[in-house]
């Protein structure tokens, strides 16, 4: 593999065009006629609302998908269609939102796989180690690479997968949703990296729904709406308003925080604690309660045990120590049934694994957790015209953008799963809901749908655990906040008495910032807990 080296790049120079790009899917449009550039040095914003063609835009520019018409060029040379490794010889490098690292492998190891020859006599371990090292200094990308994958923080990762693209030699970046899993101050650093490797020469195209970090971050915004370039601007001559409104092609709904007083406590656990079998600790001794008609919030960043307070919660784990209680119950069955029983509603962060089956019909994801209801089935059977008005109730109320109820649910964006999880659980008005990354993927219009949802739930008495590493989310619609670091949380906080900068630094596990500055604040309970057990 040639290297190459970005600071022969002139700034201003234009490294990428897309021209006359078009996608179809059957009878949907992904991109139509969609034409753009890219200069050397330039960081451009690609916004658009789920389904707006995005990410079906860069996986044909990175070789997973060909057009049905248009052409790329890069550096002046025409793109061969439908291969990622000709992208990758041209130097177009993609970090997709969800790493593609191996955990049990050292950093040096997954920067270099894939790069050697396949039968060499031995590796050039050296040579690679000291390209890596002149890319971590020039670059600021600070990471160990002797040290394991699993052992290093999303924030590194994340640098891991930027260090892969460099070390290809890639002058042109594209990152999807690059700041999903980080902290506000790993965001920050980000951002600065990108700016420093701008300044070097590299073209870089990102991906987000945040549009601060847009105005904050890039040279240049273009907007997709169904399909096609409806909008595009220096960012300076812009602002977040006007892309709001480009995105969505109207004014944005607006989220009314509702300010009530509580009802009595519904969920608590107390003294929870979970331990995997080589003696990892995921849960801490956690105390929580959730009560009726409120929001609490839990933030912290990715692997920090948030995702088994969730299995917990809708009963797909059981605690190693620790009780839960149900409205003063003391819960002794724990399975996900009995948790839908109980009238919880989950909305799972792994949407493709866990929320929704892909080769089933949409219609069926829609029922997945109810269709033993008489609507829904008799003597074992489904009923398919009950189950496809349902799907079509849903998805003119949820705006899920899809072929039709009979479609299957893998043909969707992951921005439309969601809204589909979103309905089946919204639309059996749950005692209590575990929304876990709720809008994750979702566009500024969508998030916002979202959001007046979870605040209606809550109005009409329902109790809302909110995972989610938004902080913006978090502190615009939550009643309380914990942060969760290592399997513990710091005490419960209200959004009056914290900040992004606070939440972030105790995310980070400077535990004592919060407990230092931000006063406890916790809704006064209305009953005694009973010693019943409910089973």
């Amino acid at each position: 593999m040639g290297f190459f080296n970005i600071m022969d790049m002139s700034v201003d120079q234009i490294v990428l065009q897309l021209t006359g790009i078009t996608k179809t899917f059957g009878k949907l449009v992904a991109n139509e006629n969609i034409s753009l550039y890219l200069r050397a040095g330039e960081i451009l914003a690609l916004l658009g609302e789920n389904g707006a063609g995005k990410t079906t835009l860069m996986n044909i520019l990175f070789g997973h998908y060909v057009a049905d018409s248009g052409h790329i060029e890069v550096f002046g040379e025409p793109l061969t269609p439908g291969s990622p490794n000709a992208a990758l010889t041209h130097g177009v490098g993609m970090v997709h939102q969800h790493f593609t690292l191996a955990d049990n492998m050292t950093v040096l190891d997954n920067i270099t796989l894939g790069t050697e020859p396949l039968f060499a006599i031995k590796r050039g371990s050296r040579a690679a180690r000291k390209k890596i090292q002149s890319l971590v200094d020039r670059f600021g990308l600070e990471v160990d690479s002797k040290a394991l994958v699993k052992h290093l923080s999303v924030g590194e990762r994340q640098r891991v997968e930027i260090l892969k693209a460099l070390y290809r030699d890639s002058r042109i970046l594209i990152l999807d949703e690059p700041t999903a899993v980080l902290t506000p101050q790993e965001s920050e650093n980000l951002f600065v990296t990108l700016k420093l490797l701008a300044e070097q020469g590299l073209a870089v195209i990102f991906i987000s729904h945040k549009l601060k970090e847009v105005i904050g971050a890039s040279d240049r915004c273009c907007v997709l709406r169904h399909g096609r370039v409806v909008f595009e601007s220096k960012t300076s001559e812009t602002s977040a308003e006007k892309l709001a409104r480009a995105m969505v092609g109207g004014d944005i709904p607006q989220t009314s925080k509702v300010v009530q007083e509580v009802g009595p406590e519904i969920f608590r656990l107390q003294n929870v604690s979970i331990s995997g079998q080589d003696g990892t600790t995921y849960l801490n001794d956690i105390d929580l309660s959730l009560y009726q008609g409120e929001i609490l919030g839990i933030a912290g960043v990715a692997g920090n045990g948030q995702a088994h307070l969730a299995d917990l919660v809708s009963g797909m784990i059981s605690p190693g120590s620790g009780q839960l209680f149900l409205a003063g119950k003391q819960l002794k069955k724990i399975t996900p049934a009995a948790m839908v029983a109980h009238g919880v509603g989950r909305i799972p962060q792994d949407r493709t694994t866990t929320g929704l089956v892909g080769d089933m019909t949409i219609e069926e994801n829609m029922v997945l957790e109810n269709y033993k209801q008489k609507n829904y089935s008799s003597f074992g059977l489904l009923r398919f015209n009950n189950l496809r008005k349902r799907a079509l109730d849903l998805i003119a109320q949820f705006d899920i953008r899809c072929p039709g109820p009979k479609a299957t649910t893998r043909q969707l964006s992951g921005g439309n799963m969601q809204k589909l999880i979103l309905a089946r659980v919204l639309a059996e008005n749950p005692k209590i809901i575990l929304a876990c990354q709720p809008t994750w993927g979702l566009d500024v219009g969508a998030a916002t749908f979202v959001h007046n949802q979870l605040l209606a739930a809550k109005k009409r008495g329902a109790a809302v655990l909110l995972v989610s590493e938004d902080l913006d989310e978090l502190l615009g619609i939550a009643d309380r906040i914990h942060v969760i670091y290592h399997g513990r949380l710091t005490p419960a906080v209200s959004p009056e008495a914290t900040d992004v900068s606070a939440l972030g630094l105790a995310m980070s596990g400077h535990a004592d910032v919060i407990a230092k500055r931000l006063p406890r604040s916790i809704p006064k309970d209305s009953q005694e807990q009973a010693g019943e057990v409910a089973q």
